[in-house]
């Protein structure tokens, strides 16, 4: 048998890097995007442009979806024309976007009833991960799909585990986010002093960076922080709806996160000042003074 044809929705900053892998490892690749000049490398390397999500699904074996918010989500996959409407028997949909873990849960019930199946499989990594193919892969769902897709999250990432049933993923990425949130406080915060100490904020990082307090962070976003470069690898705009979404799941549990909570205040104040486009290392200007 061949290789399954695929459907990739959603070439942003990630997508467009995560399904550039799958073109290279030979499957048949369908695209979608709401803005067609972001698909274009694709399209130029050999991907083929189709009209809507439903047409992706209705064309092809495997779909996968990285894009904006839950109710992006919500509407590409349950709305009138949708993924699950439009997909055939058996066919494997698999959302990569950070969304909701009670979403994945309705997302897998609506596949089941067509007998389509459903896994939540949001990434870790940012666009060097995804340019690099070394994403973590946190997959929620059915073992038996899980394996069968797991040739594609090897084409994407390194580090492929299932977590658990439906929704499992998506908890296990708000784990990740939680802590993401306050280390990059404490990565700001490091920096700033070191500046404010007269050090070498560069050659700090020389010596911490991999000491008790290496981090993704400290390595590759506080060398863009000290540059003054706020291009987004991950957007400001995401981080909040992902933080969002990890403190409404926790307020379910009974769980307070002050950490979280302080962070998200933080990362809000700096969409308000106009970054909500930067990357998430832009925070640092709340520190150093720039905004």
């Amino acid at each position: 048998m061949g290789l399954p044809t695929i459907g990739f929705i959603g070439t942003g900053v990630m997508g467009k890097s995560m399904a550039g892998h799958l073109l290279r490892s030979g499957y048949s690749l369908q695209v979608y995007n709401r803005t067609k000049a972001k698909a274009q490398a694709l399209l130029d390397q050999g991907a083929v442009w189709a009209a809507s999500p439903g047409d992706v699904a209705a064309a092809c074996d495997i779909v996968i979806t990285m894009i904006g918010y839950p109710k992006d989500v919500e509407e590409v996959y349950l709305g009138d024309g949708g993924l699950i409407a439009r997909a055939q028997t058996g066919t494997i949909l698999i959302d990569m976007t950070t969304s909701s873990p009670l979403l994945a849960r309705r997302l897998y019930a609506a596949g089941a009833e067509k007998g389509v199946h459903v896994l939540d499989a949001p990434v870790s990594g940012g666009d060097v991960g995804a340019r690099d193919g070394r994403l973590s892969i946190m997959v929620g769902g059915d073992e038996a799909v899980f394996q069968k897709a797991a040739p594609l999250f090897e084409c994407m990432g390194t580090n492929i585990v299932l977590q658990g049933s439906a929704g499992a993923g998506q908890h296990t990425k708000m784990c990740n986010q939680i802590a993401i949130a306050s280390n990059m406080m404490g990565v700001c915060e490091a920096m700033a002093y070191a500046v404010k100490a007269g050090l070498d904020p560069t050659r700090v990082l020389t010596s911490i960076a991999t000491g008790a307090a290496g981090s993704f962070s400290l390595s590759n976003l506080a060398p863009r922080m000290l540059r003054g470069d706020t291009a987004p690898g991950f957007y400001v705009k995401h981080f909040i709806k992902d933080m969002k979404i990890a403190i409404e799941a926790a307020e379910e549990m009974g769980l307070v996160l002050p950490g979280l909570l302080q962070a998200k205040a933080l990362y809000e104040k700096l969409a308000a000042a106009g970054h909500e486009n930067s990357g998430t290392q832009a925070l640092y200007l709340l520190y150093s003074g720039e905004q």
